[in-house]
Order: structure tokens, then sequence, then C-alpha cells
């Protein structure tokens, strides 16, 4: 396999204490106690630019967000909801307003953020979307008003989980919602030109899985953050070695990015949320079309368990592992953003941001800092 350069990661994806902490100081206005940073804890970050503004949200209480005017500096800034929307507790009663998973676009001069609700170790989940005008919370026509969910999953009846939306938009301007987490793979559905429902007839597909042990209930397929389940209870020692393995057939995250004649699908494999024993990694596969089929560098179907790995986790180095990837290009550069698990930081998410590469095949290259190793 050609050289990559390869990075590491590591803490919680789905219950931050600290980042709660944080957000909660910023809506009590006590944001000289946070001050700025060059090093914040975010969870599933992603960028949108307005002005000479950069934004970085991320999952916590509300929506985490940071502003930065350089990509180095970033400041807390209000959360999106200071509430859960009203229509999540119907779907969701014990919903605290820790949302997952943002991504968020701009289009025709408005800002679509769109967000996660779910169940812990279920696929009881919906993505929501909102939009704004500007996303500089002192704007005077600053506002973020909800739409309701864009698309839902139900226990028993979808096998799909309805969380980590991203969006992109294919050569002829149809704009398309990628998103999934464990069960029956990662999803693309054809969204209305509105941004705010699905199109109709609906359009659904397939772009990445893989293979799940079929003694391992897919109840469970995203439980890596619920501390609820006793494994040992629910399954045999051997059942719970390898619901931790690597045939728990873990995979979320999706994000399609273009970058010439082609579209690049980064998804995320194996485990999150375990501090410095985070498995996280990050894969890729090419396509000519939006649609898909997604191949890795060997010419394996994403949907079958393919995948060119990106980064991980190495050894003894500060990243214990790193996930859910997004890719801009800001100012002429491309970028490749993540979370990554620090062990100079007890394991806390932190954010993972560094220019993209492109090798003589036209593959994407990340640099880890001076941690660099070549794939196996």
């Amino acid at each position: 396999m050609a050289a990559l350069f390869l990075c590491a990661a590591a803490f919680h994806k789905r219950t931050l204490c600290l980042s709660l902490l944080a957000a909660a100081a910023v809506a009590a206005g006590t944001t000289t106690a946070l001050a700025q940073t060059t090093d914040p804890m975010v969870h599933d970050p992603v960028l949108a630019t307005e002005g000479d503004m950069h934004y970085l949200f991320g999952t916590g209480r509300g929506i985490q967000v940071y502003s930065s005017p350089d990509l180095k500096t970033w400041t807390p800034a209000p959360a999106v909801f200071d509430a859960a929307p009203t229509w999540v507790a119907k779907l969701l009663p014990e919903f605290r307003n820790h949302i997952w998973a943002p991504d968020i676009v701009e289009h025709d001069g408005t800002f679509y953020l769109y967000y996660s609700v779910s169940a812990f170790g279920r696929n009881l989940s919906a993505i929501g979307v909102a939009t704004n005008t500007t996303l500089d919370s002192n704007a005077p026509d600053y506002q973020w008003v909800d739409h309701g969910p864009v698309v839902q999953s139900i226990p028993g009846r979808d096998m799909h989980n309805a969380i980590d939306p991203a969006i992109a938009w294919d050569d002829e301007g149809t704009p398309w919602m990628s998103f999934g987490s464990h069960w029956g793979g990662l999803k693309l559905c054809r969204l209305a030109d509105d941004l705010r429902s699905l199109h109709e007839p609906q359009q659904w597909r397939t772009i990445a899985a893989r293979h799940r042990y079929w003694k391992l209930d897919e109840r469970d397929a995203g439980d890596s953050a619920n501390p609820e389940l006793d494994y040992e209870e629910l399954y045999s020692k051997e059942l719970v070695e390898l619901n931790r393995s690597s045939e728990n057939g873990a995979i979320e995250a999706p994000f399609i990015y273009r970058h010439g004649e082609d579209y690049f699908l980064f998804v995320s494999w194996d485990r999150c949320c375990r501090g410095v024993d985070s498995t996280y990694k990050v894969v890729v596969g090419r396509s000519a079309s939006i649609g898909g089929p997604y191949l890795d560098r060997e010419g394996e179907d994403l949907r079958y368990g393919g995948g060119s790995l990106v980064v991980r986790g190495m050894g003894d180095t500060r990243w214990a592992a790193l996930g859910h990837s997004a890719a801009y290009q800001i100012d002429g550069t491309d970028y490749f953003v993540c979370h990554g698990y620090d062990r100079q930081a007890e394991g806390r998410p932190k954010l993972f941001l560094r220019p993209i590469e492109w090798d003589e095949d036209g593959w994407p290259l990340v640099r880890c800092d001076d941690e660099t190793t070549a794939a196996p």
C-alpha cells in the first residue's frame, strides 16, 4: 500500500463532562473563565466561515461553539440551543439537550446547521436542522430557527441509525446528506431543494458498511458510549470480547469531500469515547460519482468493508486515537479536521486540524506534527 502519514487519539464522545461545564459557563456569560485557547476540547468538530471569522461546532450541551480569526486561537461562543427543540421531547422524553455530531453548511446566504439527537445504545435517533443568517452571536439579526427533523430511525423498523449528518452537493448542484453509525452501515439520501427535508420520491443508498459478527445483538450496535449496559450480563466472555473487537463492525461519521474530479468519502472505524483506550481511526474511499461506489486504494468497496487508512492512533505518541472527520478548503488550502484523544490531557478529546496533502495518485495524506509513519 502507498505510504500514508498517520496519527493517534482518546475520551468520551457522548458524555463530555468538561465540555458540558464549558458550554454552561458560556451560556452563563462566564467566558472570561474559559478565555481563548489554541487547544480547544471538542468532539465531532465541523467548521464554517463567515467573513474573516471561522466557527467551530461540536457535540455538547446545546451544541458547542468556538470562533477564531486564524484557525489557531479559539474563543468560546454561546451554545446554539439553550434548550432542546420542542419536537425532540416527543421522540426522546428523557433527552437533556446534549446534542451530538453537527454539520453546518452555507447556501444562498443562510447557514444550515444539522444535528443529531439519540437514545444511548439504540437507534432511536433523529437528525434535525436549524437555520441562521449569521454566525456572529453579537449581530442584531443573530437567531437560530429550528425546522424540526429531517430523518428519523426507529428501533424494530429501521436498520440504520439517524445520526452523524454531513451535507454535500453533486456536479449538478443537487444536495445530498450522508449519515449513519453502526447498524446497517452509512447512508446517502437526496435532500429537497429547501435543505430541510428529504427529496420526494426519496432516494436512499448505502455507501459504506462493515461486517458484524452475527451473534452480537444489533440493539447494542451503537453502545460504545452507553455506561448503562452490563456486557457481562448480556453476553458470555467470548462475546464481550467480540463486541469490543473489530468484529463489532463499528463504522460511523461519513463525510464526502470533492477534490478535483472525484468525491472522497471519509468514515470512522472502531471505538470512540474510551479516552486513551479508544481505537478510533479514519479511512477513505474514492468515487467519480457522489453516490458511489467508493473504492479504496486497493479497489475494495467501502460497502463491503473497504477503506484506506488516513489517520489512527500510534504507540505512545500524543494522540491515542483520531476520528469523526471533516474536510474543507479555506483560503486555497485543503484542511482535515477531527477530534483526537489526547494522552497529554488524560485522554480528553481535542481539536485536530491539519492541512491535507495529495499524493501523486490523488489520495489524501495527513501529517500528524512530526509523528509520521507508513500504513501497514
